[in-house]
């Protein structure tokens, strides 16, 4: 007999997320400060402190951000599983009661469903409530550490690309360089995204492509003002 081997999207559901946000957020934020203090009038070393600026303290900043967003998911989950434990030790009858009462309501007939439920109870009481009343699963479960390295190697990948091309080229074709660049990596990146979650890719890319080309506009066009501003 062949093997049946299904492909599920769900367990990238964790690190895709911190890896889009990071690189998407890396790309975003760089060159935006990089278009925006280039419209200002300045120099190419001005720049390119922006640039690096950018890089460095987004990456601390996402990994920390990510970190303490997820850690203070982790706390909820853990909090939950522990008064789950008590309940469980304090009154396990009505709690066997429940979880045979969430069977009954994804359609098992009352003694299917209470028989399911001490079946799993007995295998695995705290799991089988973690699960099915909960919605806390291994797949789903947060993880601060992966969540804040994913984040911050990201960003620095996504911040890396318009980083480069301002090093590439100084002259008067380095706004559009930027930019262009920029919004490439973005589609790039919305596209692949997308085909890694198993979404629309063209959807995908246009999505990401289009909130990125709006932060960029709206920053070069507040340091073109302070430029003409300040001069």
């Amino acid at each position: 007999m062949s093997r049946h081997h299904e492909k599920h999207y769900a367990n990238r559901i964790g690190w895709l997320r911190a890896a889009v946000l990071g690189a998407n957020d890396g790309i975003v934020s760089t060159a935006s400060l990089i278009l925006g203090v280039a419209a200002a009038g300045s120099g190419q070393q001005e720049i390119l402190l922006a640039a690096f600026a950018a890089l460095t303290a987004g990456a601390m900043s996402m990994a920390a951000g990510e970190y303490v967003s997820v850690s203070s998911q982790a706390d909820t989950e853990r909090a939950d599983l522990a008064r789950e434990q008590r309940e469980l030790e304090q009154y396990p009858e009505s709690e066997l009661r429940e979880l045979a009462g969430i069977f009954r309501q994804r359609g098992l007939q009352p003694g299917l469903a209470m028989e399911v439920a001490e079946a799993l109870t007995e295998h695995d009481a705290l799991a089988a409530h973690a699960r099915e009343e909960l919605g806390l699963t291994e797949t789903h479960s947060a993880k601060p550490v992966l969540a804040a390295l994913a984040s911050a190697a990201t960003f620095s990948c996504g911040a890396l690309l318009p980083t480069l091309l301002t090093l590439i080229n100084s002259g008067p074709w380095q706004l559009f360089l930027v930019a262009g660049g920029s919004l490439s990596g973005l589609l790039a990146l919305g596209a692949l995204a997308a085909k890694a979650g198993g979404a629309p890719v063209l959807r995908g890319a246009l999505r990401v492509g289009m909130w990125g080309a709006l932060a960029m506009l709206a920053t070069a066009a507040v340091g073109r003002l302070f430029g003409v501003a300040v001069g």
